[in-house]
Formats: C-alpha cells, structure tokens, sequence
C-alpha cells in the first residue's frame, strides 16, 4: 500500500511560480497579479543583480501580471527589468500595458528585437501594439517585420482606429459547404501550426468567399465524418462591417452573446474574425473611457509626467472656471439683496451642491444607457418623466429638511420658504436637465460624456442662485 498521501495537483500552465508552495486557501486569494511580496522580491534582486533568481521567478508568470508587476516599478527598475527580459521578451506583455508606459518600454527595446516579438502576436494584438506608437517607432518595427506579417498588419493599420478592422484577427477557419465532417477534421489536422493559436466557430463561405454560415467547432466534433456541413450550419450569422465602431460591436457581442464573429470588407468577403476575448477590452477601455470624460479627464494618466498630467487637467478646469464666473456674474446682480439679508449667502451653495450633485447622478446613469443602447425612441419619454418624478420627489424631501434646518437655525420662516422653493425647483432641473442634455448632445453628434458635465453644472449652478436670490428679493424686501 502507498503511504505517500495524496498526490498534489499539477500547476497549471499559467499559475505563477511563486505560489506553488502556498496553502490552498492562501493560494485562492493571490492567485493572479502582482502581490506586494513578490514585487518587493522583485526589486531586492534587480538592486543585487540577481539574473538567474530573476528569471526563475518570472519564468513562470503570465503575460498581464507581468504587465502589472513593470507598471508597479519605478523607471529605473523598470528599465533593468526589460534589460533582463531581452533578448526574447514576450511581446504579449506590450498588449496589456498602459500606453503611456508602453511607450517607454518600446524605446528600450532595439527595433529588431522587437520585431521578432511582435511578429510571434495574432495580427489583431500586433496592431493593437503599434497602433499607439508613434510614427517613428511604428517604421521601425514593420522594417523588421518579417514580409508576410509586415503585410497584414499594414492592412490593419488602414483601417479607422477603432473600428473592427483594427480589432480583428485575421486567422481564421474558412471551408466550402460541401465539405464533410470527415475533410474538414483531416484539413485541420494537417494545417497544424498554420490555424489559429485559438478558435470557436468554422465560418462557411461561398466561391466568392463570402461567409453564408458557420458551426461551432464542437458541433463538428459531435457529428460522424459523411455529415455534410451544410446540414450542421446556421445562417444566423452577424457579419461585421470592418468599418464598424469598435462601440458597436461590443454592443452587438453582448445583445446576442457572441462568441465570435466574421468581419467582411465592403464587398461582403471574409477577411477576419473577432472573438469575445478582443470584445472583453473594448467593453473595460469603452465603460473606462465614459467614467474618466465625465470626470473631465478623457484618459488615465497615472503613468504620464507631471506636465502633460497638469496640462491635460487645466483644460477642464479652464471650462469650470469659466461656469463659476457665470455664476458669479448672476450672484453679482443681487448684491444688495446679499448685504440686507447676510444669511443668504451661507445657504446659497446649498441649492447649487444639491442640484448639482443630483444632477451629476442622472447624467452618469444617462450617459451610460446611452452607450448601452438602453435608451432609445420607444422609451424615450418614459425616461425621462421618471427622472422628472424622481426629482420632484427629492426636491420635496429635501426642501422640507432644509426648510426645517433654517428656519430653527436662523428663526426665520420666510427664508426657509425660500429655501425650500429654491431647492425643490433645482432638484426637478437636475433631474429634467440631467436626462435631456445628455440625449440631446447625442442628438447632434457630440459626445454626451465629455460635453454634458459642463453643461449641467452651468445650468443647475446659475438657475439655482437666480431662482434662490430672485425669490429672496421679492419675498424678503
């Protein structure tokens, strides 16, 4: 009888090394990224020039946590790092790093060296890596490519960016419909390296090699060998333009839940595939890209310098100052209401917060059920009375607690009347400027998330000190 125990799992083949040793429990807690443990580790060993520790420790890791653990080092581990990683570096790890950073690691790397890497990528991660380059760089890799890669990948790069032909890989599975079960096995089998590192669905195509249909791989693998394909596929296909936003097609992925897709050229032929692991990107990069606009920041920039950080902030913050002139400049014409009733001015940023902080939770909620198609002709108006209710019903609740506040604080009735009219009125505007603005801007093209914050607040700002000082003159003098 064996006595040894049980005998431990085998790590899979993605599983960094580092946790090997580590409990069960404990493993299931750190079992991605970068933990500060490791990342301390990482750093003593670039300090001591530990090359053969270095590499045993990162031997192992995935491609995205290496991608974390180089943007988590400052510059100059970071440029002893990639020294150690070349020659061979992975150039997956490019395709999952901050651009900014991306950057930087490219201008360490020689040419040709990178090159190699790159030319290893599906076509769809190559131009997703060069794209982002500048135009210098971006020579300097495709001189090195080799003639048929340089080829595809200069063909991804005509395409708009963001669209489905930068998004696109272009290997694929393609057959006639006459094929059987049995000719479609042997053909797979004996393309060998040449398929695709990763694929779900066989497209079929016609003599014009325009897709007509596909079958899900397992489907093929179920079926004896005489089936014809014809009889297994399904026409329901979703043929994706290659000019097609990049937005659109995550909406299209996640409305049928795809798995994958063909991308045909303007005469309608095959000429590349997408697959539900490029559209997992574009769904983070798309809900990123809305949060940090309505934010008034357009992009991360946790990795750029100081300078184009502070830059990039000014321009927004150039546009609010001009709002709160405005504002002030409607202040400015109730002076000498101000200087007669002084309690005035401590409530007057209490009906400009509250309307303004209601209607920035509005526009975030509209802005995004624009993006996701939630909103559209038929509920239109629907969406836009509930907003309306919401804030008559918020305006009412708070109205009654911050009249009851100020006329207990102040002893004074009429101003709490005021107050509470002013807020009520200001809280059914955020509501109702929230929905319509964003739609409107929509309407005529612009981006709702970058336009609609500015807006909103100059209007829920200037309305709600005017409303509040204008009823104050004709009640209180």
């Amino acid at each position: 009888m064996d006595d040894k125990g049980p005998t431990p799992e085998p790590r899979t083949e993605r599983e960094p090394r580092r946790l090997q040793d580590m409990p069960r429990e404990v493993e299931a807690e750190h079992s991605f990224g970068v933990d500060p443990d490791f990342l301390h580790q990482i750093v003593v060993c670039l300090d001591e020039n530990r090359h053969e520790q270095l590499g045993e420790m990162l031997e192992d890791l995935h491609a995205a946590d290496l991608a974390d653990l180089i943007e988590q080092l400052d510059p100059e581990h970071r440029e002893r790092l990639i020294q150690t990683l070349v020659p061979g570096f992975d150039a997956e790890v490019l395709s999952y790093l901050d651009a900014a950073v991306r950057e930087e690691v490219v201008e360490l790397i020689e040419p040709k060296e990178l090159a190699a890497a790159v030319a290893e990528l599906d076509t769809d991660d190559a131009v997703d890596v060069i794209q982002d380059l500048d135009e210098e760089d971006q020579k300097a890799i495709l001189e090195n490519l080799p003639a048929e890669t340089r080829q595809l990948v200069e063909e991804g790069l005509t395409f708009p960016e963001y669209s489905a032909g930068r998004l696109m890989q272009r290997d694929l599975v393609s057959v006639p419909p006459f094929w059987t079960v049995g000719n479609t096995l042997d053909y797979l089998r004996a393309a060998g390296d040449d398929l695709p590192e990763d694929f779900y669905a066989i497209f079929i195509v016609d003599p014009l090699h325009r897709p007509i249909g596909a079958v899900l791989l397992g489907r093929v693998m179920r079926q004896r060998r005489p089936v014809v394909l014809a009889d297994l596929m399904t026409e329901d296909i979703h043929r994706i333009p290659a000019t097609m936003d990049q937005e659109e097609v995550a909406f299209l992925f996640r409305q049928y839940g795809l798995v994958s897709a063909p991308v045909v050229d303007a005469s309608g032929r095959l000429i590349g595939v997408i697959t539900v692991d490029d559209v997992v990107d574009v769904i983070d990069e798309e809900a990123e890209e809305d949060i940090l606009k309505l934010a008034g920041v357009g992009e991360t920039d946790l990795h750029l310098s100081v300078a184009q950080t502070a830059w990039r902030r000014v321009r927004w913050l150039v546009i609010t100052l001009f709002n709160t002139i405005i504002a002030s400049f409607v202040i400015s014409h109730f002076e000498s209401t101000i200087e007669r009733v002084v309690v005035l001015a401590i409530l007057m940023p209490i009906v400009a917060a509250m309307g303004g902080n209601a209607g920035m939770q509005v526009v975030t909620v509209t802005v995004r059920a624009l993006a996701t198609k939630d909103i559209g002709p038929g509920n239109v108006f629907r969406v836009v009375g509930k907003e309306l209710l919401i804030g008559i019903i918020n305006g009412v609740v708070f109205a009654a607690i911050m009249g009851t506040i100020a006329a207990v604080w102040f002893g004074n009735t009429q101003v709490a009347a005021v107050l509470a009219a002013a807020m009520v009125f200001n809280m059914v505007w955020a509501g109702l400027a929230g929905t319509l603005i964003p739609l409107a801007l929509a309407r005529v093209g612009a981006d709702p998330a970058v336009a609609a914050g500015p807006f909103l607040t100059t209007t829920t700002d200037v309305l709600g000190f005017f409303i509040f000082l204008g009823l104050a003159t004709l009640v209180l003098l």
